[in-house]
């Protein structure tokens, strides 16, 4: 694989989203672009555990032609602010200035790719922009309500490790709903965070699109889940083009150690080049109709 010219950098905020962004930038080798893809990393420590298969991925989207935006996310990675001082909402307009910076620069077609948690922000940030987006989804979860209790899960495991009470689920809960943040795995969570995170659905916007949606799975017999089928329908119910495959390989968002899952790589850049070919030949369709 060619190495694209890779450029970190810190991206100021507007008045009122507090500092700035760090950013790495994976320009393709031409001046234009294919696609402006902007990846949106997971909850907490699952973003470090990612951060090699973010590189890869973005190292081969680059060389395929498309401009890759990585961005930690307010209080995440390089990124201004601590952890406990990011909200939902702000981590939703961190992405929503990603994509306005990412399309200055290249004036192309908007993909927004998350991971876990990732796929949910960047739901919301597509509600907020004008324009249709397309997706890419890595082991997409229909809602952050079962991702915040496995969050709250490491700290009530480790509290009945330590001889506390088993009551400690509903203590977490009442601290935050009296608005204290909350310690877990060395991340403090805050209750605006918190809620935001359990009140996200993988609900589609309204602007209509394509979705590439990938889930990794360990075997090469993993049959589709229900809740994913579910998820599927309901997005091409509502007018998107959405195609699912499983990409065998480790779940390398929560593995001991780093890992690298090869078929997610290839799976991904051949989808998304796939639907980049789709869209360029129905654009040439219109323009002869209409020229015709």
């Amino acid at each position: 694989m060619p190495m694209m010219p890779v450029e970190p950098f810190f991206l100021p905020m507007p008045q009122g989203l507090r500092g700035q962004r760090f950013c790495v930038l994976h320009r393709p080798a031409s001046t234009s672009a294919r696609g402006a893809v902007v990846y949106v990393h997971p909850f907490a420590e699952e973003m470090n555990k990612a951060r090699r298969m973010a590189a890869l991925q973005s190292r081969a989207l680059a060389a395929a032609g498309f401009a890759v935006l990585q961005i930690d996310l307010l209080g995440c990675g390089d990124s201004s602010g601590d952890f406990g001082d990011a909200t939902w909402d702000d981590w939703v307009a961190d992405v929503v200035e990603g994509c306005l910076w990412l399309r200055q620069q290249y004036p192309a077609p908007v993909w927004l790719w998350g991971l876990r948690a990732g796929c949910l922000v960047a739901v919301d940030a597509a509600r907020q922009l004008s324009q249709p987006c397309d997706f890419l989804f890595w082991q997409a979860p229909g809602a952050g309500k079962p991702l915040l209790q496995q969050f709250l899960r490491l700290k009530v495991v480790g509290d009945i490790l330590d001889g506390k009470s088993k009551g400690a689920m509903n203590a977490l809960r009442q601290q935050l709903a009296s608005g204290s943040a909350v310690e877990i795995a060395g991340y403090a969570i805050s209750p605006a965070l918190a809620a935001g995170l359990e009140a996200a659905t993988l609900t589609p916007p309204a602007h209509r699109g394509r979705v590439e949606w990938i889930d990794v799975t360990p075997r090469d017999d993993a049959m589709l889940s229900p809740a994913t089928e579910r998820g599927v329908a309901a997005w091409r119910d509502a007018g998107f083009e959405v195609n699912h495959q499983m990409a065998v390989g480790p779940e390398f968002w929560q593995t001991t150690e780093i890992e690298d899952a090869p078929a997610l790589l290839d799976a991904t850049t051949a989808r998304v080049l796939c639907t980049h070919s789709r869209r360029t030949s129905l654009e040439h369709r219109i323009t002869s109709v209409e020229s015709a």
